[in-house]
């Protein structure tokens, strides 16, 4: 048993074993978050549960370390208020749902233990186009009906713009000529990328400011197949609240589209009509649901939401030369497929940002420094 998983008294309250018979499985999760001690799938009595365990002590990176500020990002203990508050229920009625809760428990050390149901069903990263479009109307109907929702002072704020301060690996490479020659790069990366993403970088803060000013909506922040599954009863099961708070109406599925392919859960080759199914079907969800404001912003929304991944090209310059592996540490991937799934990835983004630019104007928003 791992020695930060669990106190005897813990695993004998969740799965009514002794902890010395119960089985602690190490579970995928980002291990650069200061933020996470572990996560674990624990069996023992013909019983399971997911333990989490939160801390503020683990030593990482800046760009990843645990906050103590409850409007950051990364506060160390938002998840637990999450669960705690009942909040992660808010969108089950209209068919997304948190995990349940077992067991919160306070320990000594400071840290603290989330105990989880084990959610049994299909991940997300193995559903079919279809099943993405219907989380997405689900999504829709469910911010459309709670909006920013009620304001907790622990619900982060300024997400997008603290999140993406922070990840500055490379980013004197956009400007590098021989960082654009590197083999992969040249090979992989589509012809005009380069100048699309150094203006996405150039353009940050005012995709940042229009973000800000759009419409608000309670969002989890973190949605991407990874954090999903079903139920086995046709709920999505969404799980890691840890960054949840105020984003803009359609900043969820900014986040959700792309990530389904910059992790190969999706071929790139599937992404524009994903896309524009998912996007209609927000839309469609958010009118189900009473919402009646302009969908321009929505649409505003969605394309302005690329500046997330401003990062992320100056990270692949920078790590051309290494192994890339796959997410938690698990596993690899062939260095040509990263690069070609991620080069074209960026390249719809591009195309998000160019929409966006030319949405904005039409909506009050003074034009990017750059397109004038």
């Amino acid at each position: 048993m791992p020695e930060v998983a669990a106190p005897q008294a813990e695993v004998r309250e969740v799965l009514g074993v002794p902890a010395d018979e119960a089985v602690f499985d190490p579970l995928p999760h980002n291990p650069l978050n200061g933020v996470t001690a572990g996560v674990w799938r624990v069996t023992g009595g013909g019983r399971s549960a997911v333990l989490k365990v939160l801390t503020r002590t683990k030593e990482t990176g800046v760009s990843w370390a645990a906050s103590n500020d409850p409007r950051h990002w990364n506060f160390w203990r938002r998840e637990a208020y999450v669960y705690g508050s009942g909040l992660a229920r808010v969108w089950e009625r209209h068919g997304i749902r948190a995990p349940r809760l077992l067991e919160c428990a306070e320990r000594p050390g400071g840290d603290v233990a989330l105990w989880l149901e084990d959610v049994p069903g299909e991940p997300a990263t193995s559903w079919p186009l279809a099943r993405h479009v219907e989380h997405a109307r689900r999504l829709g109907a469910a911010q459309g009906e709670t909006g920013a929702g009620e304001d907790r002072p622990w619900l982060s704020r300024h997400f997008l713009r603290d999140y993406t301060a922070g990840k500055t690996t490379g980013a004197a490479l956009l400007d590098d000529d021989e960082a654009w020659r590197h083999p992969l790069v040249r090979s992989h990366f589509p012809p005009g990328l380069r100048e699309d993403m150094v203006r996405l970088h150039h353009d940050r803060e005012w995709f940042l400011t229009v973000m800000e000013s759009l419409p608000r909506a309670f969002c989890h922040l973190d949605q991407w197949p990874a954090n999903l599954r079903s139920d086995g009863h046709g709920t999505g099961v969404l799980l890691d609240w840890a960054f949840a708070g105020d984003g803009a109406l359609g900043e969820d599925l900014g986040n959700y589209l792309p990530d389904t392919v910059f992790d190969h859960f999706v071929p790139a080759a599937e992404l524009h009509g994903l896309a524009k199914s998912a996007y209609d079907a927000y839309v469609h969800g958010l009118r189900e649901s009473g919402w009646h404001g302009d969908e321009r912003l929505v649409r505003l929304a969605v394309c302005a939401s690329a500046v997330k991944y401003d990062w992320l090209t100056a990270l692949m310059l920078a790590r051309a030369d290494e192994e890339p592996v796959g997410y938690g540490g698990t596993g690899t991937v062939a260095a040509a497929v990263r690069y070609r799934e991620r080069g074209l990835t960026l390249a719809f983004l591009a195309e998000w940002a160019a929409e966006a630019r030319l949405l904005a104007p039409q909506l009050g928003f003074p034009e990017a420094p750059s397109g004038r």
